[in-house]
């Protein structure tokens, strides 16, 4: 199937930001959406147009997982897929992450799989009191070019810790506990967790020792000109504001040119502030296009961004001048708080 070019154009206060169309899957309804990342037995969504394209399978008894793969720049991306449905899902997203394994055939143009080939998932272990997943992995785990050593714990990490029963993750490698990475020498420190970031970079003036982690989510672009969400930790200097500091990151934009911000430079940096598990975030008319619409996808972004940093379960209220009655390009309207979506980036088969 040949790829759909669904880029656009927005203008934000006079700046015109390239923002992608539909990469996310949550939407504002009269309710907020539900958080959970996908459980053993959910379901597939509706199809919608507005997923990644690529040459696929059927979609009879299919669920959906996110695994995380490496762009064509080199950052680790969350892709949602369809896979047939299994009891064992989490060793099925780490199987899907394997080079040469079944993901070859679904992971759209310029993203490659990060496990080495012939990687295999000795044995998988949740412990839902404590939250921990240990993961006993092939000897080929280890066989991996050393520029991929730390975007393959993220991978790892990041695609476990999306289920809501896993908080932290327990490497090992043929029953032996791994320490460090064999090849760089990163070192492993019992458990890892988000803490540890993703496509990590440090804000000008920050000096490590000396920070505060924020993730924010930016865009970047394949060779089919379609877009998608990539989450970027930056280090800036220590605050203990994360929730402003994550909306001032964001209008600060990447660091890396080949991602695409997700709020003009312009924006007003708006007012935020946390009670009873709602964040409210109270821009100016500066978000507003001269539509008088807000950029579907800076809501989606200011939402993914928030949850992120403050706290994964918040709710988010989105007003505009103090009132809740944000409408988006994407002719949603924003009147009640909205949670984390449950997928992001799906790929459409």
């Amino acid at each position: 199937m040949r790829a759909k070019t669904w880029t656009k154009w927005v203008v934000v206060a006079g700046a015109t930001v390239i923002l992608a169309s539909g990469c996310s899957a949550f939407k504002a309804n009269d309710e907020s959406q539900p958080i959970d990342p996908p459980r053993d037995g959910a379901g597939p969504p509706a199809a919608t147009d507005n997923a990644l394209p690529v040459s696929g399978t059927s979609q009879t008894q299919q669920m959906q997982v996110t695994i995380y793969a490496k762009d064509k720049n080199g950052f680790v991306a969350p892709l949602t897929i369809q896979i047939d449905k299994t009891e064992s899902v989490a060793r099925k997203t780490l199987e899907y992450m394997v080079e040469g394994g079944p993901s070859q055939n679904v992971l759209p143009r310029d993203f490659t799989a990060l496990l080495p080939k012939g990687t295999t998932v000795l044995g998988l272990d949740i412990n839902k009191d404590k939250k921990i997943a240990v993961v006993d992995f092939s000897e080929q785990f280890t066989n991996y070019n050393v520029q991929d050593e730390r975007k393959i714990l993220e991978a790892v990490t990041w695609a476990l810790t999306g289920f809501p029963s896993v908080e932290q993750v327990q490497i090992r490698v043929e029953g032996k506990a791994l320490n460090e990475m064999p090849q760089g020498g990163t070192p492993i420190d019992g458990t890892l967790s988000r803490a540890m970031g993703i496509n990590i970079e440090k804000a000008p003036g920050a000096e490590f020792g000396q920070t505060t982690a924020v993730t924010l989510y930016f865009l970047g672009q394949n060779s089919d000109n379609l877009q998608y969400y990539v989450p970027v930790t930056r280090m800036i200097p220590r605050t203990e504001d994360k929730a402003k500091a994550t909306l001032e990151q964001l209008i600060a934009g990447p660091a890396n040119t080949k991602l695409y911000p997700v709020l003009a430079s312009s924006v007003e940096t708006p007012e935020v502030e946390t009670a009873d598990g709602v964040i409210t975030v109270n821009f100016s008319e500066s978000i507003l296009g001269p539509d008088r619409k807000a950029p579907g996808e800076t809501i989606e972004a200011v939402v993914l961004s928030l949850t992120e940093n403050v706290a994964a379960d918040a709710k988010v209220q989105i007003e505009v001048n103090g009132e809740a009655k944000v409408v988006t390009t994407d002719n949603e309207t924003y009147n009640k708080p909205v949670s984390r979506p449950l997928h992001l980036n799906e790929v459409k088969t």
